[in-house]
């Protein structure tokens, strides 16, 4: 993305980092997107805090957590048991903005068996929502195969990138 930013600058939008951020990397994601939907460890909060902290403007960053709903090796995220101390860690940094969770199920050629992996990440936004007292309102899961399952399990984000540009 930063050696494409020359290149779109004169577009309005808002640009989400998804994927795995390493936290050597936490400074320069702070100072190029609007929101980084795959935080995954505290110490990436930390370092996103801090860099905003040092920004000369303030603003804060909106972030979800990256859950790590299907015991996939392949794939990031906070495991379900430390949600809730990653949540409360995040919540306490000033320069974030806790907005909710994302997830990226185990590929399936049927759509229907990510339903299992959509409906635990709703399921665990719910309960998160209950016992920290605030409101999650991002539930950012499923992709061009699976789209349409995850909206039926309360999705409020989608990333549809292959349908709309083809595959890589």
């Amino acid at each position: 993305m930063q050696g494409k930013r020359g290149e779109i600058a004169d577009l309005e939008a808002t640009w989400h980092l998804i994927g795995h951020l390493q936290s050597n990397k936490a400074r320069r994601a702070a100072q190029i997107f609007s929101s980084v939907d795959s935080v995954d460890s505290a110490d990436v909060a930390r370092r996103l805090d801090a860099a905003l902290a040092d920004a000369p403007q303030a603003r804060r960053l909106r972030v979800l957590l990256e859950v790590r709903v299907a015991p996939e090796e392949t794939k990031s995220g906070v495991e379900p048991e430390n949600l809730e101390a990653l949540a409360r860690a995040v919540l306490a940094l000033p320069s974030l903005h806790l907005q909710g969770l994302m997830c990226i199920p185990p590929f399936a050629e049927d759509a229907e068996q990510t339903r299992p992996s959509f409906r635990r990440l709703r399921e665990l936004r719910d309960g998160l929502s209950g016992k920290l007292g605030v409101a999650l309102p991002v539930l950012s899961m499923g992709m061009s195969h699976d789209f349409e399952v995850a909206i039926e399990e309360g999705a409020t984000e989608v990333r549809v990138g292959t349908a709309l540009f083809g595959a890589r």
